[in-house]
């Protein structure tokens, strides 16, 4: 006999519950009894005694690797404070019935208590569904799993627990409010907004064509690339200019004060998925920065920001997915991500800052000049607010549209302020 089925014998009987201990020692009592008693009535009493839980552990040893399972999230991506539902599916891939199963599912404590189910019987090549919610008000990613299954034998005299391998995430993605579509201050006009655009072709000799499809105007023909493709080929249409948005997060362990869902932090983690899903549904290309200069998606150029579509879609999940883990910093400063910003016009940039001092506002006001368009929401750490006057007046004498933020403000009023249509340069908004 090898160790592994060793190892798992001693499992198996490791498994004796009280009932199949007290009928395992009830044997070899009566054994011995019948020994020093001579009474060989006596030793059948102690080996039926004896031998059922083992008989019973034999069983369930040769049963316990024919059952499977599988879990399947719905949706594997929730917003905070919403439920996603979890089902579990067991199925019995032996030739015997089973006997009671009892399962338990693996949950962070944060989602819930664990969830617990019984199935009394589960047939030969049968299986069973079951389901139960989980719920977290904390951002995260969360392991589910793996799935602990109970056998038990119908006498009660053993209980093996099989640990299955395979674990799902759940990631909790920050809750996004909507925002009203304004005009910020600076920024530059995408494909969505107006009809800011420009020819993708240099010139005659630099088109570009594509195949003719039907409706397109005879007038696009171009004949030359026509006559070499041996096909109708007719000029690309003109291609927008799209705009560009950068969502600049503070995640300064110092600039920050209080913890849990209704700290600072996590209003301006908030705020910044509220923000990058706006932009995108506006059309605009949108990348997330934070002061230790990340980035997500990309680092820099064509890569750091999304594309249209599906692509948009798509970026929409990896800024969430890279929101749902953000945490704080040990920074103390924003040298990084000025170094990143410096790459060239980055368009509009949307901050979420924490407390600043004058240093830090300063470095923070530098950054205009890199960009089209530029707001700021500046969490207030101190109920006086005092604090905020000078770093508020360094980012807008900047060009920076600076707006405060205290306790219990709602980003889509702050949004609404932040309109530079309602003053130039985008000074008055934060007045």
């Amino acid at each position: 006999m090898t160790a592994e089925p060793e190892r798992a014998v001693r499992q198996a009987l490791g498994g004796l519950t009280t009932r199949g201990r007290s009928f395992l020692a009830a044997g070899l009592a009566a054994g011995i009894c019948s020994y020093v008693l001579g009474q060989p009535d006596l030793l059948r009493v102690g080996l039926l005694l004896a031998g059922l839980p083992l008989v019973c552990v034999l069983a369930l040893y040769r049963t316990r690797y024919r059952v499977a399972s599988t879990r399947r999230l719905s949706p594997s991506r929730v917003p905070a404070m919403s439920e996603a539902r979890v089902l579990l599916r067991v199925e019995n891939v032996s030739r015997l019935p089973t006997g009671l199963l009892m399962l338990q599912d693996r949950v962070p404590y944060v989602l819930g208590p664990r969830p617990r189910f019984v199935l009394d019987r589960v047939e030969p090549g049968g299986h069973r569904e079951v389901a139960y919610r989980v719920r977290s008000d904390l951002r995260g990613r969360y392991p589910l799993g793996p799935l602990q299954l109970q056998l038990a034998d119908p006498f009660g005299m053993c209980e093996l627990t099989r640990s299955f391998t395979t674990a799902d995430t759940l990631t909790v993605v920050p809750r996004t409010e909507p925002l009203p579509g304004v005009r910020l201050a600076g920024e530059a006009s995408g494909y969505g907004d107006s009809g800011y655009r420009a020819l993708a072709l240099a010139g005659a000799d630099d088109v570009i064509p594509r195949g003719y499809r039907y409706g397109d105007d005879l007038r696009r023909v171009h004949w030359r690339s026509t006559a070499k493709y041996g096909e109708l080929m007719v000029r690309r249409e003109e291609q927008p200019h799209r705009a560009r948005c950068t969502v600049l997060l503070d995640t300064r362990r110092s600039a920050f004060h209080g913890a849990g869902p209704d700290s600072s932090f996590e209003w301006a983690v908030t705020g910044a998925a509220s923000v990058a899903v706006h932009m995108l549904e506006r059309g605009y290309a949108v990348r997330l920065l934070t002061d230790t200069g990340s980035c997500v998606p990309g680092p820099d150029g064509a890569t750091a920001f999304g594309g249209s579509g599906a692509e948009s879609s798509e970026t929409a999940g990896l800024l969430l997915d890279a929101l749902a883990v953000v945490d704080h910093s040990e920074a103390s400063g924003f040298s990084a991500a000025h170094e990143v910003l410096r790459g060239g016009n980055e368009g509009l940039v949307v901050a979420f800052l924490g407390e600043l001092d004058e240093e830090q506002a300063a470095a923070v006001a530098r950054m205009r000049q890199r960009t089209g368009g530029a707001v700021a929401f500046v969490l207030d750490g101190r109920e006086d607010g005092a604090w905020a006057t000078g770093p508020l007046r360094t980012l807008r004498e900047a060009g920076w549209t600076a707006l405060p933020v205290r306790t219990g403000d709602q980003l889509a009023g702050l949004w609404r302020q932040a309109d530079g249509s309602a003053s130039p340069g985008g000074t008055g908004a934060g007045r």
